[in-house]
């Protein structure tokens, strides 16, 4: 397996608008940032991912970009964006920075001249259609629910949206919107910046025709996925982006790829593809999901996510790469998800830390994970933000559902539990802001934020950091194989990794109560020579690894020569 610097980083997720603000005026900014590298580097993080930071409106945080040259005056300026991207390099943390280009803002340039008229030398930017039978072209629903067609009265036709109604679909069969994307590619890698992570990007190819999707339950709108998910000409768009942009830098590149297979992702992230470095699944990230989709909250299932994974894990090895998650901007706190974020948070944390941190791939941190952030539960709807609970929200409450049961699925599932200001400290806003917050701040930042993380040597903070260390210590753990144990085991966690010679077990509880660990019979390990390489509780060094008790989310983590 050929070693790369981007399979032996750790990166950690910065979404910008609530990571701190240096001017007051209750939103995260880049000079608040810069005044936190000190922080991430002590942590031991290489990369930083940032969440846009371009101009944009602001209906989807950011994820509408209306000018992908130019810094939104919110977060600061370029010269701002600059002072930061040296300041990471003095640190020896790379940058890379979200390409978001299935879709633009409606206020974007192309987008104002591409509505003016069907002649128009942008109109082809975009993905425009007459209706059919005075209604919408297709029957497509949104991921933000409802019709992914907006009726413009301009030009009499329609215009496509995945997203929200102020996120047109870009027009990727156009040769020339394809340059223009390739061109401001180069603009931010010439800068110095050190790679991309592209959103949606496996929406870009949609299929000819763009066909009704079936719709046996005779919905209003119907689920386009199979029609622009992973498209005909996906392959041969991302091909041609690493031709005429990515091979020439060496740039990190992860694709966000919701519904995509350990088949396909390995014709993403395969050596000799010319696509793209990695890619983020999703398919963990629905373990706790119904057949109602997100918002159908069912119990967490532990076989099921331990199968998921394993076939992640072992599907990839040796011809692609892993990205390794439990959050980011758009997941719920995994303390409180899959742990346990009262009695056992600081335990169920770093045993959710290790089960990731150990595995092959990537690992990524999101901001607060390193704390044990947990999820909020505002009192009112009109304390939310996402446009995506919003909606959700108005939809449900205009089918009947009782208002209460539709808080309780986004107490557990709704975007914000992420995007609550970073708890840096005990004063006023958790010392995010001198200002109001844009969202309010988690009521628990009294307890739980990072001086007070930094001053106790047990606490989660250091235990990540020790979890970063180890990675960058031990090559087994980026590159060896992997075989799941008990994977119908309903509350332990247990795998073994192999490597030139070496082999490391790893055991978590991932519950309550004790559990107990007995090794299978064709699992023999070195006694003798075995140490403890990690471990939230104390551990006798004299007891067996063969067979041993866990206390309530206990990990730990074995490393001894292959007998």
């Amino acid at each position: 397996m050929k070693k790369q610097w981007w399979k032996e980083s750790v990166v950690y997720q910065i979404y910008p608008r609530s990571f701190m603000d240096s001017n007051g005026d209750g939103i995260g900014d880049i000079q608040g940032i810069i005044s936190k590298l000190d922080y991430l580097q002590e942590l031991g993080i290489d990369v930083v991912w940032l969440s846009p930071v371009y101009d944009s409106p602001n209906d989807d945080n950011g994820y509408d970009i209306s000018d992908y040259r130019n810094i939104m005056h919110e977060f600061g300026s370029m010269a701002d964006w600059e002072e930061m991207l040296g300041e990471m390099h003095k640190r020896g943390i790379k940058l890379v920075m979200d390409l978001v280009v299935n879709h633009s803002s409606d206020e974007h340039a192309w987008f104002i001249e591409s509505r003016k008229s069907k002649e128009n030398v942008y109109r082809e930017y975009y993905i425009w259609r007459e209706g059919k039978d005075g209604k919408e072209p297709n029957n497509w629903e949104s991921v933000f629910s409802g019709s992914a067609w907006k009726y413009d009265d301009q030009t009499g036709e329609y215009y496509l949206h995945l997203f929200s109604q102020k996120q047109p679909d870009l027009n990727w069969e156009n040769p020339q919107l394809r340059s223009e994307i390739y061109d401001m590619m180069k603009f931010w890698l010439d800068k110095g910046i050190d790679g991309f992570r592209m959103d949606v990007i496996n929406f870009i190819s949609k299929v000819p025709g763009l066909p009704d999707a079936p719709n046996p339950e005779g919905k209003p709108y119907a689920s386009g996925h199979d029609y622009f998910m992973n498209g005909p000409r996906i392959h041969e768009f991302l091909q041609e982006m690493n031709e005429k942009v990515l091979s020439r830098y060496d740039a990190m590149t992860v694709g966000e790829m919701p519904g995509v297979t350990p088949e396909e992702a390995e014709l993403y992230t395969g050596n000799d593809r010319n696509e793209l470095n990695m890619v983020f699944q999703f398919e963990h990230m629905d373990v706790d999901s119904g057949a109602g989709g997100k918002w159908d909250v069912i119990p967490f299932d532990l076989p099921k996510l331990k199968e998921i994974l394993t076939k992640w894990q072992t599907g990839l090895h040796g011809k692609g790469w892993n990205s390794l998650y439990w959050n980011n901007h758009d997941q719920p706190r995994v303390v409180s998800r899959f742990g346990n974020d009262s009695e056992y948070r600081v335990e169920s944390a770093k045993m959710l830390g290790t089960l990731l941190h150990m595995m092959q791939g990537t690992p990524y941190i999101y901001q607060g994970e390193e704390l044990g952030m947990t999820n909020v539960r505002f009192e009112s709807i009109d304390d939310y933000q996402d446009i995506e609970t919003l909606n959700m929200f108005k939809e449900k409450v205009q089918e009947g559902k009782a208002p209460e049961d539709i808080m309780a699925s986004i107490y557990t599932k709704g975007r914000d539990n992420a995007r609550t200001p970073m708890q840096w400290n005990a004063t006023e806003n958790a010392g995010f802001t001198a200002g109001t917050p844009w969202l309010q701040v988690n009521p628990n930042y009294k307890a739980i934020n990072a001086e007070a993380a930094m001053k106790d040597p047990q606490s989660i903070f250091h235990f990540y950091k020790q979890l970063i260390e180890l990675r960058k210590m031990n090559p087994i753990i980026p590159y060896g194989s992997f075989e799941l144990l008990h994977g119908d085991h309903p509350t332990l966690y247990a795998y073994i990794r192999r490597y030139e010679g070496e082999e490391l077990l790893v055991v978590g509880n991932v519950s309550n109560e004790t559990g107990l660990f007995e090794a299978p019979e064709d699992v023999k390990i070195n006694e003798e020579e075995k140490r403890i390489l990690i471990s939230n509780y104390g551990v006798e060094k004299m007891e067996s690894a063969q067979r041993f008790e866990l206390k309530p989310w206990e990990v730990r983590v074995y490393k001894y020569p292959a007998n």
